[in-house]
């Protein structure tokens, strides 16, 4: 835990773990309220968490805000909490169970009171929960703050930052774990696999999983890589030397895809989140609608028409995308008049000079396809916000297809043109070249570099502010300036962007590599240095994030899968392109057509067919899955028997201590 502890207005100790802060001008009244629910018993309806108010910090005379808030929670708290979170963990017995607070010696490493047997991670992902979960009970508005409406069971935390009341919440970093963490991930080069049990133990499984899935990845492309080079090193300008290159592309596409699948499910069934059942998504903090009942819940919540959004998104977000792909469809023909100007140049005087001229434009273009893809995010996310989606998993989902199609049309649209109408494969070996290139070094500088360098500049003025009135020398900042510094810096927003650079890569790769084989091999270079420069960035640059339990990669599989098929039409289309093939229907392009679309049916045919040859979940995993399902089964049985067919119920006679019986009651 944190090298400091802090102590509760109880007079209890415990270890800040999250930290709430709100807007320095909120009412003394309506802090007192949430200070009151979020420490109030639970079944008076609070979270009953422990928090307390952070001192001011060393400048003095600076303004700082004074409304921060550290929140912890005492070890049994956090592992009912666990329970009711359904949290998965290795058994004595080697098995992965749902933890139950009354089985806890049954499982492996719980010691004592069960100090660290909750990774920090999960400790906070907890906290995360319990503030999420805590609710109005017949209070109509924040006090103080008439405009901020409540209703019984709407999420407090979620209105208080829909309002502004509330500015962020956070979990803490623990500089002892994180710097053992950075020695062993980034600090030292290395060629050795990712710590990926420690990310996952210090960050939770969603960001363990994508850095699974770039090191499978870069691992995947090895081979891709190494066949690529000998046609570069021995200048095989020959296109239809590279039918064997696209024939490769077709297979390792589909079959690296499922193999995934596979190492994600070993993966997600060993960090217990295989099995472990979804939770029930709440509104999100930004829907509104009309109050109503939600026949699910009970509760009164908003309500929206799903009509109105299915006409806010086929009238207004449909043709703002196709009017963005316009867009990019006509600068992609400003870029082509730059490739004649350049190439015409070069014709008339072929010099070193204008050799290099006619990369200019390929560049310009890439540069220009960055930005836009920047700006058109933006938009795309005005826009689903706008469409007011109620819950989390939908508005991903919109964002997701949004971003997609335009990041699709706009970086690979020229390629297909060049290769299917210009067919001129020696500019579209350029292009994608030039593309790939200067996309890569633009994001290691944008996602890495730059937020960097801005959160130096933050930071320099805070640091030399406690460097100057520190009166003791220590190594370690105090607490209060850490969870300062922590406030200040830059707000990790997800994977999103991620994943999104890692299907582009892709695409480039499996599409179009066999007219440029080193573009594996740019690529293999390119994720070696994301891991370095990800790794960086998550441990220096970025608040830290909440702990997301995902058990796969989402809808990312089914974007990448979507993109394998695509390669495989591609990739049959250059076949039927090529002299080789071309060779054999000298006088019919007709028939050639239709052979090529037969292979390409064919091949798609055994994709799909490969896709079910190839288990989801490894044996052995779905072996252990049916032994808990059974021993579940068995011991319900056994429980109705025992008690003559009815619900078991603990019985009144029974005394608890009032940790324990709180957890029983809710079982």
């Amino acid at each position: 835990m944190l090298h400091e502890s802090s102590v509760d207005s109880s007079g209890s100790r415990f270890a800040p773990l999250v930290v709430l802060e709100l807007a320095s001008d909120t009412k003394e009244e309506a802090i007192a309220w949430l200070l009151n629910r979020i420490r109030d018993r639970q079944q008076n309806g609070g979270a009953e968490l422990l928090v307390e108010q952070l001192g001011p910090g060393i400048g003095v005379e600076e303004k700082e805000n004074p409304n921060m808030f550290l929140v912890g929670a005492s070890m049994q708290r956090l592992l009912c909490g666990a329970e009711d979170l359904g949290l998965f963990k290795e058994c004595t017995d080697g098995s992965m169970r749902a933890f139950t607070f009354a089985s806890k010696h049954n499982f492996k490493d719980f010691k004592g009171d069960g100090d660290g047997f909750l990774s920090m991670a999960e400790c906070q992902y907890v906290i995360k929960h319990e503030l999420d979960t805590l609710r109005a009970k017949e209070e109509t508005n924040v006090p103080g703050y008439s405009h901020a409406k409540l209703y019984p069971g709407k999420s407090i935390i979620r209105r208080l930052l829909s309002k502004g009341i509330l500015i962020q919440m956070f979990p803490l970093h623990e500089n002892e774990e994180l710097k053992r963490l950075s020695f062993s991930w980034y600090k030292k080069v290395k060629v050795s696999l990712q710590p990926l049990d420690d990310i996952r133990h210090y960050y939770g499984e969603g960001q363990a999983l994508y850095f699974g899935f770039l090191e499978y990845f870069t691992f995947a492309l090895v081979p891709m890589a190494l066949i690529g080079v000998p046609y570069y090193l021995f200048d095989w300008e020959d296109y239809d030397k590279y039918v064997v290159f696209a024939v490769f592309n077709l297979i390792w596409c589909t079959v690296i895809l499922e193999l995934w699948k596979r190492r994600s499910a070993s993966l997600a069934y060993y960090w217990g989140t295989l099995c472990r059942k979804k939770a029930f998504e709440e509104p999100r903090p930004g829907f509104h609608g009309v109050l109503g009942h939600n026949p699910v819940t009970g509760r009164a919540e908003p309500i929206y028409p799903t009509s109105k959004r299915h006409l806010r998104v086929y009238l207004v977000s449909l043709p703002f995308v196709l009017l963005c792909l316009y867009l990019s469809l006509y600068i992609m023909m400003i870029y082509f008049q730059m490739e004649g100007w350049a190439l015409s140049i070069y014709d008339e005087n072929p010099t070193f000079w204008t050799h290099i001229l006619l990369f200019i434009p390929s560049i310009i273009y890439a540069v220009v396809i960055e930005a836009m893809n920047l700006i058109y995010r933006y938009a795309a996310e005005f826009l689903t916000e706008w469409e007011n989606h109620r819950l989390e998993s939908s508005y991903q989902n919109h964002l997701v297809l949004k971003v997609l199609v335009f990041n699709f049309f706009n970086c690979f649209a020229s390629l297909f043109y060049i290769a299917f109408v210009m067919q001129d494969m020696e500019l579209l070996r350029q292009s994608l070249a030039t593309l790939l290139i200067t996309s890569q070094i633009l994001n290691q500088f944008m996602e890495a570099f730059l937020p960097y360098w801005l959160q130096r500049r933050r930071n320099k003025k805070m640091i030399r502010k406690i460097q100057k009135r520190r009166l003791y020398e220590e190594k370690e900042l105090p607490l209060v300036e850490q969870v300062r510094l922590e406030a200040d810096m830059s707000t990790y927003l997800g994977t999103f962007d991620d994943y999104l650079e890692l299907f582009l890569l892709f695409g480039y790769v499996s599409l179009f590599s066999c007219v440029f084989p080193l573009a594996a091999v740019l690529v293999v270079l390119n994720n070696i240095t994301e891991v370095y420069s990800d790794a960086f960035k998550m441990c220096r640059v970025f608040k830290r994030p909440f702990a997301d339990p995902a058990a796969n990669i989402g809808v990312w599989q089914l974007a990448f899968e979507a993109m394998s098929v695509i390669a495989v039409v591609t990739n049959c289309a250059l076949i039927g392109m090529s002299p080789q093939v071309r060779y054999y229907f000298p006088e019919s392009e007709t028939q050639l057509i239709l052979c090529t679309v037969a292979a390409e049916h064919v091949l798609l045919g055994f994709k799909f067919i490969l896709t079910f040859l190839i288990q989801d979940v490894p044996k052995h995993i779905q072996d252990k899955l049916a032994r808990l399902e059974f021993e579940s089964l068995e011991a319900l049985k056994k429980k109705r028997q025992l008690h003559g067919g009815k619900c078991w119920k603990p019985r009144s006679s029974v005394r608890l201590s009032s940790e324990e019986d709180r957890c029983a009651c809710r079982y």
